[in-house]
């Protein structure tokens, strides 16, 4: 049986829409032959989550916002984010895809550090966006999603940063959504050898809150002796259903790539996150913290793909479901052929906070190594009511105890991330979904 499938966009329109912000010729013939393709390709198989019926296709693609580039008009939700205007040095704001504002500290820039958004860098580091832009990390033509991704992206940030250059200061990039717009927001980070950086970014709702998409991929390329650190706060409303794919490609000789991932959406999210370790001593860490509620439902899948001899990675995840939401969290450690003295550890935990919420931790090993480390945990229960019964004994109000509760499971998460603004944020977010 077939099932018909419709797009809000044609060929022709894409082709249009690729004219207009004057693509180059190879980057318009990847969004026509992934739309194609598109029609062709299955979901995402999404383990133990149906996600058949979810809206996927149905959006706007006319972003209806324009771009001052003045700080002063960006919105007082950004703004509580990024803080005061004299202290912005290295940011990127988009509304719908557009660029509203963008700055890059002069120091770097002269160390040859690109920090843009994709259309720019597209004009200005053509041969560079093409060496990189879903080459290795991530294909256009995986799934349905994937294709649709690339066929039209219309939002997202190109990170580069050159051989020896050390970013001491984090870069930060915040992607604001608001009606039935679909956002196809793409985000691609090169550390070549030896050079470091920390990129942090917000996915958050503002205005009106329409039944919308938002298909997100991120793709990190690690070289030798390089360290990049990842962190993200999603943070979008429950009437946005969203498709995340977040892909680092660690190549490098004792390279290193942290995620720091708070997905605290509302709508109905599938996620994915891998890490291929593939140079000799890199090193992965993902941790990744997630509050669910309502009627939403998450399915979180977490891969390092171990190549590389002497590669360590590291799964932290720790996740609380309120209500009727329901969440899978998949961690796969697969350590392949060669990849000797490799070491695999993981540990996901669900924490329910109700009767009709439900949570489903799986931890997998796949082995195809001898002479490795390797070893997985995993837990699934309610609060302990005796915990409940010792605070609440001591004047505290059951909201009050539970609160305490919450933020005691999140802690080894939260503690350990190693970005201290994504911390804060989450501190943050946390306490509004709590209550």
């Amino acid at each position: 049986m077939t099932t018909e499938i419709t797009f809000p966009v044609n060929q022709q329109e894409v082709t249009n829409f690729s004219k207009d912000r004057q693509e180059p010729q190879w980057f318009t013939d990847l969004r026509l032959s992934s739309l194609e393709n598109a029609f062709s390709l299955e979901l995402p198989k999404a383990e133990k989550t149906r996600i058949n019926k979810w809206n996927f296709t149905s959006f706007d693609f006319d972003a209806k916002t324009s771009g001052s580039g003045n700080f002063s008009d960006l919105s007082d939700s950004v703004k509580s984010l990024v803080g005061e205007e004299k202290n912005i040095q290295n940011l990127i704001a988009q509304k719908n895809g557009v660029t509203t504002f963008q700055a890059l500290h002069e120091d770097l820039k002269n160390k040859g550090v690109i920090f843009t958004d994709l259309t720019t860098a597209l004009s200005n580091h053509e041969e560079l966006v093409k060496k990189y832009f879903m080459q290795d990390a991530i294909s256009a033509n995986e799934n349905r999603l994937t294709s649709l991704h690339a066929a039209l992206v219309n939002g997202g940030t190109f990170l580069y940063v050159p051989k020896n250059v050390e970013v001491e200061v984090p870069l930060q990039a915040v992607y604001s959504h608001e009606g039935t717009f679909g956002l196809f927001n793409h985000v691609v980070i090169v550390a070549e050898e030896n050079s470091s950086v920390t990129y942090v970014e917000n996915y958050l709702s503002e205005g009106s809150h329409s039944e919308a998409v938002a298909n997100i991929v991120a793709e990190v390329y690690v070289g030798d002796g390089a360290t990049v650190r990842y962190g993200a706060v999603d943070n979008l409303s429950d009437t946005v259903t969203t498709y995340v794919n977040r892909r680092g490609q660690v190549t490098g000789r004792d390279a290193k790539l942290y995620w720091a991932l708070g997905q605290m959406n509302d709508g109905n999210t599938v996620s994915e996150n891998t890490t291929y370790l593939v140079g000799e001593g890199s090193y992965g860490d993902t941790k990744t913290v997630s509050i669910g509620r309502g009627n939403q439902s998450q399915n979180f899948t977490t891969n390092i793909i171990h190549f590389g001899k002497h590669s360590d990675g590291q799964i932290l995840k720790h996740g609380v479901m309120k209500d009727s939401a329901t969440s899978i969290f998949n961690g796969v450690s697969k350590i392949e052929h060669g990849a000797t003295k490799a070491n695999g550890e993981q540990t996901e935990r669900v924490l329910m906070l109700s009767e009709k919420a439900r949570g489903d931790a799986n931890p997998i090993l796949l082995i195809d190594e001898d002479d490795v480390t390797a070893g997985h945990a995993a837990s699934v229960g309610k609060i302990d009511p005796l915990q409940m019964f010792y605070l609440m004994s001591r004047g505290l109000t059951k909201k009050e105890a539970e609160r305490l509760i919450i933020h005691g499971f999140l802690a080894p998460v939260v503690n350990a991330l190693p970005i201290e603004s994504v911390k804060e944020q989450l501190y943050d977010v946390i306490e509004r979904k709590v209550y």
